[in-house]
């Protein structure tokens, strides 16, 4: 996860969580989180998300192919190969987006599911790490995720295709850029005329914390509206995704009791495009962001103790549960 102030400057956003703060109490029903609807389970799926294989990808990912960053390419092959193996033995038609930058190959890894259809679901998170950060949560936890929910995709019968696609290059200096993996997918679905429902980015699920004030934002005036304790998941997108957002969010909430909070904003608000879903909406298509919010919680974020030891893979199973549960609900309805 990257574009937002270095690790310890948040200043800037303390000025701009009063600015969201103002918005917050103007545009009410726009930001306020909507009330939990009553969502049809699927406990056949409850046992096969599990938290140790959650563990072990983490693992695999931030200790034997680290560092993943842009410089180290054959540690990126490495997962590119581990991640697409594991798509292929889901039952996913695995392809390759490559391309070239400054002369070395770069590859994002695409599995897709269900049926040709007139548009497509696309689930994503990037692999490829800050420096030579471990990167378990950043983002690791993410990869992990998207990977289990190749295997639950694969058991499911999908009415309508969904496309999971494991990014490379989301990290600076390449952050913003159009060399970014994610840039590099979106443009190809836009330039091939392809419809996108939704997409949903996975970035950083892993890291929660019940200790009472865990949870920061950047300004005081937000406690209203949120919890002040890290053990939730959240669901970012635009205005323009408030439908898309809160069809996941009560999907997720419908899923497990992991509790669930959306978050709208104006796209052009600094800070809610802080990954890959950026360009997905600078390509015009729906997309929102899953999160444990990043640095507004997690003090390891892009530093050398962002380790597998520190993440919450029970959690993190639910988080996987109840992104399955939307993308399988998304694909379930008529567009």
């Amino acid at each position: 996860m990257v574009g937002r102030p270095a690790k310890h400057n948040v200043a800037p956003l303390v000025k701009l969580g009063g600015i969201l703060a103002v918005l917050l109490a103007g545009l009410g029903g726009a930001f306020v989180v909507t009330t939990q609807p009553s969502c049809t389970r699927h406990p056949e799926t409850a046992e096969h998300v599990a938290p140790a294989r959650l563990r072990d990808h983490v693992e695999k990912l931030s200790v034997d192919f680290a560092p993943r960053n842009y410089k180290r390419v054959w540690n990126l092959d490495k997962c590119a190969d581990y991640i697409g193996g594991h798509f292929e033995q889901a039952g996913g038609k695995v392809a390759e987006q490559t391309y070239e930058v400054e002369g070395k190959t770069y590859r994002n890894v695409v599995a897709s599911f269900g049926g040709e259809s007139r548009s497509r679901i696309v689930v994503g998170a990037h692999y490829d790490t800050y420096r030579d950060t471990p990167g378990a949560d950043d983002n690791a936890s993410a990869v992990a995720g998207l990977i289990e929910l190749a295997y639950l995709l694969g058991r499911a019968d999908l009415p309508q295709r969904i496309d999971l696609v494991a990014f490379t290059l989301e990290e600076p200096p390449f952050f913003r850029s159009g060399n970014m993996g994610s840039a590099r997918h979106a443009h190809g679905l836009r330039k091939g005329g392809k419809e996108v429902e939704a997409m949903v980015c996975l970035e950083m699920i892993g890291y929660f914390s019940d200790a009472k004030g865990s949870q920061r934002y950047p300004s005081a005036l937000l406690k209203g509206f949120y919890p002040d304790t890290g053990n939730f998941i959240a669901v970012i997108g635009s205005l323009g995704d408030r439908k898309l957002a809160r069809n996941i969010k009560d999907s997720m909430r419908g899923a497990t009791d992991l509790p669930v909070h959306a978050m709208c904003a104006p796209r052009d608000f600094p800070g809610l495009d802080f990954s890959d879903h950026l360009n997905y909406w600078n390509q015009g298509y729906p997309a929102v962001m899953v999160t444990d919010t990043a640095f507004m919680r997690n003090f390891a974020y892009h530093g050398s103790n962002d380790t597998a030891d520190r993440l919450d893979y029970d959690r993190m199973a639910k988080v996987v549960l109840g992104v399955y549960e939307a993308v399988f609900r998304l694909a379930s309805t008529e567009p």
